[in-house]
This record gives structure tokens, C-alpha cells and sequence, in this order.
């Protein structure tokens, strides 16, 4: 009897310890950009995840989420992550440099890296490498209840002038 409670001590302590670990990774979070919609007040943060010593998590380093116009915070569903807003990969290109691909936008990588004190989104908007800040996605709701997105509009500010760049997508 004691070694089978040893046994399911040991088992459950190790499972706490790796749940702990991996929901403890993100110790702090830096601002990367946001997606606002037409249909709500609700926005959808993308955060790069540090850990303790600064450096990006290499398991999670972008925690993706909603924050409602109530400013409550919220996660988000298996078809927002699937269709959406979700993080369809992640590629570690060296320390601290992540290629992400948000499942809505397959065709723009974005390149997550410390620039200075902070961590940045780097994209292509308007053929420009640039630091994304926003993204701004008009739709309406169809017959079914689903969005028809109209449009999507990428802000940012270049790096090579720090000016402000646009570019609007259309879908085909």
C-alpha cells in the first residue's frame, strides 16, 4: 500500500512540476501587435513570451489571446486558433529569432527578434520591411453567421525611414 502511494505521489508531483513549467514560462510579456476587427470592440493581443532572464520562450514565444471591450482577458477557441488568429508555426532562427505564421495571414511571415530593449514584429508591408504595430481586419457576417472579410490592413513603420506604412489586402 505505502509503495503504490509513493508511487502515485511521485507521479503526481512530476506531473504538477511539468504543468507548472511549461504555463510558467511566460514570466513577462512584450507587446508585439494586435488585431482589431469591425464586427467588435474585442482585440487579440500577439505578445512575445520572456522568460525569467529576457529571453524569448522556446516553446511558446508568442502568446496569442483576447482582450474584450469589457477589458477582461480571454482565450481563444480551437476554431479562432485553427482559422484565425492562431499560430500556425513557429521556426527558431537562432537565439532569441522566431519565424511565426498566423493561420489568416499563411503568405506574411513574421519575424519575431530583440531589437534594442524590445522585442519586435518584423513584415513585409508594402514590399518594406517593416515593424508591425496593427492589423485591422473589416468583415461582415454572412447568412451562416460567418465573417466575409472585406478587407485586412497592415500598420507599421518601416526600418529603413521609421515612417508609417500601410498595405491593404483583399481577398482573391
Amino acid at each position: 500500500m505505502k509503495t503504490k502511494t509513493l508511487i502515485f505521489l511521485f507521479v503526481a508531483l512530476f506531473v504538477f512540476l511539468s504543468w507548472s513549467e511549461g504555463h510558467s514560462l511566460c514570466n513577462t510579456r512584450n507587446p508585439l501587435f494586435r488585431i482589431e476587427r469591425s464586427k467588435n470592440e474585442n482585440i487579440v493581443p500577439y505578445d512575445a513570451c520572456l522568460l525569467r532572464n529576457g529571453n524569448l520562450s522556446g516553446s511558446n514565444p508568442v502568446d496569442v489571446y483576447w482582450i474584450l471591450k469589457t477589458g477582461k482577458k480571454g482565450e481563444l477557441n480551437a476554431v479562432e486558433k485553427k482559422y484565425a488568429y492562431g499560430i500556425e508555426s513557429n521556426k527558431k532562427l537562432g537565439e532569441n529569432r522566431f519565424r511565426i505564421v498566423i493561420t489568416a495571414l499563411k503568405d506574411r511571415e513574421i519575424i519575431i527578434e530583440k531589437r534594442s530593449t524590445d522585442y519586435k514584429a518584423l513584415v513585409r508591408i508594402n514590399g518594406e520591411q517593416s515593424i508591425i504595430e496593427k492589423v485591422y481586419v473589416k468583415s461582415e457576417e454572412n447568412f451562416l453567421g460567418f465573417p466575409d472579410i472585406d478587407y485586412v490592413d497592415l500598420f507599421g513603420r518601416s526600418l529603413k525611414t521609421n515612417q508609417l506604412v500601410k498595405e491593404r489586402i483583399t481577398p482573391r
